[in-house]
């Protein structure tokens, strides 16, 4: 079986390298041979997280890379779509596909659609805003992340949806029995794109962190304005950040009651779960169902709510090694590769 995955990101995107490049050994393995097409190099989220313009000519010729791969789609017999083939532009690529009866499988950890139909121009919205609606009817399977985006994808007529959640490889993220830090650590892991949700909390962390009881730690985000809050920022890598998670004491996500949150998948919850820490998050979206409110970690949705989590957690370090176990084993259960890769692989020779 021959698939051209035609990702959006090379392995420095959080989305491309969880949904898909971690499964590539396993699909190999079941004499599933993939070719790999991304459409954006790393030098595009390099400039992306660094506020830089992007550079337009580069764009241009990832655009004809990715056509030109679309001209080989004949010789595969299924091509597997990280949320659309051409950004911007309408399906006409993803209905060529279907018009010659090249089946596709498209995935989304994002709610997407959002981009296009709630989008501040309504010329946008008018050319677009059906888009994914479009790339999900026409499509042969849609597999999300969650459960808002597998309702959209119900809605919008696609013929066949399963969720698949974003995992964890068990044997990247082994059990660390450090000893506990001598300051309690606040962490939080991602991008510059996500880290304005950080504000949302200012109050409670400086409440929490003053008089030195805790500093925060934030891996992978660029300067954050969080005046009053101690803590330190740490470059993010593929190689150290289980390490850094490891470091911290509990996990934190905070983010706003909105569309586009609701289509996340909650994959920085569930890293830290797979390192045995507690996690704190607002109610939003899938944190509703990985977080099981005061067994594995708090829902915390007012600034009060936040500094009460934050400092039972903080005085009792029990609490903190129970809520971590249990987590654990939730990751082992439900949010791993080796869990979730022979249904990928079962899905992809169904098709």
């Amino acid at each position: 079986m021959k698939i051209l995955l035609l990702s959006r990101y090379s392995q420095m995107g959080a989305s491309s390298r969880v949904r898909f490049y971690q499964y590539l050994p396993y699909l190999e393995a079941e004499g599933i041979s993939v070719t790999v097409a991304n459409l954006l190099e790393n030098g595009y989220l390099h400039d992306l997280y660094l506020g830089r313009r992007r550079r337009f000519g580069a764009l241009i010729d990832a655009y004809i890379r990715r056509l030109g791969y679309l001209l080989k789609s004949k010789h595969f017999d299924l091509v597997w779509l990280e949320y659309e083939i051409l950004p911007w532009l309408p399906a006409w690529a993803e209905m060529m596909l279907s018009n010659l009866g090249i089946p596709y499988v498209v995935d989304y950890d994002d709610a997407i659609f959002h981009r296009y139909n709630m989008h501040s121009h309504a010329l946008v919205r008018g050319l677009l805003g059906d888009k994914i609606d479009v790339i999900m009817r026409r499509a042969a399977l849609v597999t999300v992340g969650n459960e808002y985006l597998r309702e959209y994808a119900v809605k919008a007529g696609a013929r066949r949806v399963e969720y698949i959640p974003s995992v964890i490889d068990l044997q990247r993220y082994t059990l660390n029995l450090k000893s506990e830090n001598p300051v309690f650590t606040i962490g939080w892991i991602g991008t510059p794109a996500t880290q304005s949700y950080l504000r949302l909390i200012h109050r409670a962390l400086i409440e929490v962190c003053k008089d030195g009881n805790a500093q925060l730690v934030l891996v992978g985000s660029s300067q954050t304005g969080l005046d009053g809050v101690p803590g330190e920022i740490h470059a993010w890598s593929q190689e150290t950040e289980v390490a850094e998670i490891q470091s911290f004491d509990v996990g934190i996500m905070p983010m706003p009651d909105e569309a586009w949150e609701k289509g996340k998948c909650g994959y920085k919850l569930i890293q830290y779960m797979a390192c045995a820490k507690p996690i704190v998050a607002s109610p939003v979206g899938v944190a509703k169902q990985i977080i099981e409110d005061k067994k594995n970690g708090f829902l915390a949705a007012a600034t009060a709510d936040w500094v009460n989590a934050l400092r039972v957690l903080r005085e009792d370090r029990r609490l903190r090694k129970r809520m971590g176990k249990v987590g654990r084993a939730k990751i082992e259960r439900n949010y791993c590769i080796q869990a979730t890769a022979p249904f990928l692989v079962s899905l992809l020779k169904s098709i």
